[in-house]
């Protein structure tokens, strides 16, 4: 059959026809298929991300830190809110040294489009990013503390964390804490209702150790501090380093407007054998104000400490502190008052630590001023008191007993001043404060050490 122009026009329009149909038929079916995947997503996101993504991540985490196993509970993400959560949590050493716990995470606002087309995380996508997290519990296993957190929220667009219901503990007692060493320990427990950061700066925070924050609010932090003074100290150990020293030491850049902390309580014990009742100095409402927290700057820039309390629920201790933290010298000016007090009210201390005992005594005004170059320590101490008196107690706690008394009428000797008052003149006698520092003190200690020589040179003990 001989097919005429035609015909060959009529089956090219046709084969035109028919590839358009089939064009329309396959991007109809490629529109259905990303529509129905939409909805899928939009309605249903979890069962795709549980079955398809929550292996990857897991295996992906484990090939990053193969030291660690990491368990993810449902996740779920809600696109209209770009907010991607998981119901728990659980990280695991697997050498069992460390676990870490968390009922809930979530985070949103990432940037994911910017963050595929970049192969990774950027600033950019991370600009709007608010995270939260719920009950954290962190057990170290090898040392034996645990670390609790109610609460954590982060936010880059307003520049801020909170963290809620922190708290810092043993897995073990403190008698079973303090026989895992031959030498002398520090115990610290903590708690702390709420901590605020405000003004954080991401963007140099995200570049790596840059910390920049306008100001830290801590409010009603309880600090639990036992030394066991029965042991040795350790002289092979590194000794305590004093807060210049740390942070001038550390490579990364802290720069922190200022710190206060609120109602605060701390309470300070030394034991001097297994089981036995500690020494014990209490301060109770206590409200610090710490500026211009920096240590890259200037050297001579100082961080500037007001703090105020109660000591031992009576009297009212005020101090004024400025510390070049930028330097490696230890160096620091201190001024401090005390109100009225009740000498008696530091029995609670002195009966464990010192075997001494006030009978009597009132603190009717006190104030120090001291100055610390390289350590060393030297200033005044003037304390107006009247009707102290000491004695010397038994090892057992009693003054009783034939040889207590006798040890008590030999403690009286050390009583230079049982009164120290203005004379008519308005003199009176001046503490000199002269204190090395030990290399073995901690800072607090060097600090009471300091104070304590002002005290025995106008005592006399």
């Amino acid at each position: 059959m001989i097919k005429t122009s035609s015909t060959k026009n009529i089956f090219t329009n046709w084969n035109k026809i028919t590839l358009l149909k089939v064009v329309k038929r396959a991007g109809l079916i490629l529109v259905s298929i990303i529509l129905l995947c939409a909805v899928i997503m939009i309605l249903f996101p979890d069962p795709l991300i549980n079955t398809f993504f929550k292996k990857p991540i897991t295996k992906a985490f484990t090939k990053a830190y193969p030291a660690y196993s990491i368990e993810l509970g449902d996740i779920h993400y809600n696109i209209w809110n770009n907010r991607l959560g998981c119901n728990s949590i659980t990280l695991k050493a697997k050498d069992s040294t460390l676990t870490c716990n968390a009922t809930s995470f979530s985070f949103g606002g990432i940037g994911w489009i910017d963050m595929i087309w970049n192969g990774g995380l950027t600033q950019n996508s991370l600009t709007s990013l608010v995270f939260d997290a719920k009950n954290i519990v962190l057990n170290d296993h090898k040392s034996q503390n645990k670390f609790s957190l109610g609460m954590l929220h982060a936010s880059v667009p307003d520049s801020e964390i909170t963290a809620d219901s922190i708290m810092s503990s043993f897995l073990i007692s403190d008698e079973q804490f303090f026989a895992k060493s031959q030498f002398r320990q520090t115990r610290y427990r903590f708690s702390i209702p709420q901590v605020k950061i405000k003004g954080l700066d991401f963007v140099s925070l995200f570049k790596g150790n840059i910390y920049k924050a306008k100001s830290i609010i801590i409010h009603d932090v309880y600090a639990d501090i036992l030394v066991n003074m029965d042991k040795p100290y350790d002289k092979n150990s590194s000794k305590p380093l004093m807060p210049n020293e740390i942070l001038s030491s550390m490579k990364e850049v802290i720069e922190i407007d200022s710190v206060k902390i609120l109602n605060g309580r701390l309470k300070y014990c030394e034991q001097y054998a297994v089981k036995a009742t500690p020494g014990e100095i209490t301060f109770d409402n206590v409200n610090v104000s710490i500026s211009g927290i920096a240590n890259h700057s200037d050297r001579f820039a100082l961080t500037v400490i007001n703090a105020e309390g109660i000591i031992l629920n009576s009297g009212a201790i005020k101090l004024l502190m400025e510390i070049p933290l930028a330097s490696k010298d230890f160096s620091l000016q201190s001024t401090g008052s005390l109100s009225t007090m009740d000498v008696i009210r530091v029995n609670t201390f002195l009966e464990a630590a010192e075997h001494r005992r006030v009978k009597s005594g009132i603190i009717q005004y006190a104030k120090y001023n001291i100055n610390v170059a390289s350590g060393q320590a030297s200033g005044t101490l003037q304390v107006e008191y009247e009707d102290l008196s000491i004695i010397i107690l038994s090892k057992n706690g009693s003054e009783n007993e034939i040889v207590d008394q006798i040890a008590s009428l030999i403690g009286k000797t050390f009583i230079i001043n049982g009164s120290n008052l203005p004379d008519k003149s308005g003199k009176m006698k001046i503490g000199e404060i002269k204190y090395s520092r030990n290399r073995e003190n901690t800072f607090f200690q060097f600090l009471w050490f300091s104070l304590r020589s002002g005290i025995s040179n106008v005592v006399g003990f």
